[in-house]
């Protein structure tokens, strides 16, 4: 770009943040936009399914979640608030591979969206206190997790080994070098010895 196309870029740029509504901190809020997350990842609007996956992914590269837990689509210049039953995202897949020597499990996401597991991207296990069920999530980025779907939690417990973790003995898997716990490992009948 000549010096000439700069100062015009830079003209350009200073003339848009003028108008209203185009400040970063002006942003108008819209409210409710009716639209909800199902606990299968499905999206609604005003309660009937959203039929374009494409729609769907557009959507989804414009998802933040605050401090305050709340969803949100959020463009440069609007944002509406949007309910998520418990995570916005499935984890429908799982692909085992070696990756520098290591075990790397990478997601595929019902959007079609990829992420390995890593420290920037942790597994976490919820276990439900009453009923010892867990409920698996994968960070897909910042804010945002993935429910893993209950068969590829079973695949990803095929994989898991024993590792002792802050002195217990734990169940877990490793991805990119980081050991992911999955539930206490299970106490040995010492009568079946």
């Amino acid at each position: 770009m000549t010096l000439v196309g700069t100062e015009k870029a830079s003209r350009a740029a200073a003339a848009l943040k003028s108008l209203p509504g185009t400040s970063p901190r002006s942003k108008r809020d819209c409210g409710d936009f009716s639209i909800r997350i199902g606990r299968d990842g499905t999206w609604y609007y005003k309660g009937s399914p959203i039929g374009r996956k494409e729609l769907v992914c557009l959507f989804a590269t414009v998802l933040r979640r605050d401090a305050d837990g709340a969803y949100w689509l959020e463009t440069p210049v609007e944002r509406g608030r949007i309910e998520v039953e418990d995570a916005p995202f499935m984890a429908v897949e799982m692909f085992w591979r070696i990756c520098d020597g290591r075990q790397c499990l990478t997601f595929r996401t019902n959007l079609d969206e990829m992420v390995t597991a890593d420290a920037d991207h942790p597994i976490r296990i919820q276990i439900d206190p009453r009923t010892r069920e867990p409920r698996p999530y994968i960070t897909v980025r910042a804010g945002l997790e993935a429910r893993i779907s209950r068969a590829v939690f079973y695949e990803m417990v095929a994989l898991a080994q024993t590792e002792t973790c802050r002195g217990r003995e734990v169940m877990g898997v490793w991805s990119e070098g980081v050991f992911f716990p999955i539930d206490e490992a299970p106490a040995l009948d010492t009568a079946a010895e």
